[in-house]
């Protein structure tokens, strides 16, 4: 059976895109960092960083004149704030050609400087005409990367500190990895059914919509030419997944668990397990603590389902994302 955990000193990093002062790089405008701790210390365990700092690899000088974005929101122009300069139009071609070399990175996420002008994913301030900015921006490069790789995970470093949006990110980086190695061993359509049996109930605890249309392509697969329907696959799956896992999903995922053991425990135990259940629908006690007692009974009655869902083991145990409550 499938091992679906994972080996810290065995497994190769993932190849992550970051905002190159979060990494304490000395870049920004000011000449100082935003040196982020959880993304080097723990984080840097897992995803190898590939630093990207769009305003100094475009060519401006470290410290330089700050800059915003003004006019429309859909359409913001880059311009310094004191003197006025306009600089969209060149930082557009410098990141049409940073986009190129990073495409053969072959990055799994992007974690992005959040209300920079040029790295900001949203919410960036705009200076429209009336003179009161709107929150509706995005940085010029953030914006690019998005449009150039939709499926990739991205966030910002203020989302990142949000334990669910936190954990729904690093979650979906894990779940593309997956994805490019499925595809280095050029899979067949049964491969695909397998791939997506595998995350059944990850998606289940994502999207329950997302998991009935997914499971209509499969089953679909022999009459959709290969390559389309790999892409409509993948589409589908992560925007999927970018739906968090509220505690009502999670908590129908684990009822659905549940079952599969009701031939096997003891009255007591299984009122126990529904009991823990229940504590972590009324918020008394993390996920993890129900995923922990489900993984021993999925290992004491070796249940081959259960055995190779992602769900119950979709990142390290020591990213501690599920600790919240």
């Amino acid at each position: 059976m499938k091992d679906s955990t994972y080996n810290i000193n065995v497994m190769e990093k993932i190849k992550i895109g970051i905002s190159s002062c979060l990494l304490g790089n000395n870049v920004r405008y000011d000449g100082g960092h935003k040196w982020d701790r959880y993304v080097t210390d723990t984080l840097g365990v897992y995803f190898e960083w590939v630093p990207v700092c769009p305003e100094v690899e475009y060519g401006l000088p470290i410290p330089r004149e700050a800059m915003h974005l003004v006019g429309d929101p859909a359409t913001p122009r880059l311009v310094t704030i004191r003197t006025g300069v306009d600089h969209t139009d060149g930082m557009l071609r410098w990141a049409d050609k940073k986009l190129k070399e990073l495409e053969n990175e072959k990055l799994c996420g992007f974690i992005f400087k959040s209300k920079s002008p040029s790295s900001g994913i949203s919410g960036i301030k705009v200076y429209t005409s009336s003179k009161m900015p709107s929150h509706k921006g995005t940085g010029i490069f953030g914006g690019a990367f998005m449009r150039q790789f939709p499926l990739i995970p991205v966030i910002d470093d203020g989302r990142l500190h949000d334990p669910p949006l936190r954990e729904n990110f690093v979650e979906r980086v894990f779940v593309y990895q997956r994805w490019k190695d499925f595809l280095k061993k050029s899979p067949s359509i049964k491969d695909l059914v397998a791939f997506h049996t595998e995350h059944k109930l990850l998606i289940l605890s994502h999207s329950p919509k997302h998991l009935s249309v997914l499971g209509k392509l499969v089953a679909d697969a022999k009459q959709i030419e290969r390559k389309e329907l790999f892409t409509r696959y993948m589409t589908l799956l992560m925007e999927g997944l970018q739906l968090i896992a509220t505690v009502n999903k999670n908590t129908n995922v684990l009822m659905h668990i549940a079952g599969y053991f009701r031939k096997n425990l003891s009255p007591h135990d299984k009122q126990e397990l529904l009991e823990i259940i229940d504590q972590y629908h009324r918020k008394y006690v993390p996920l993890i603590v129900p995923i922990v007692i489900i993984n021993h009974y999925v290992r004491k009655f070796d249940e081959p389902y259960l055995k190779i869902q992602s769900y119950l083991n979709p990142h390290p145990l020591e990213l501690m994302l599920r600790n919240h409550v």
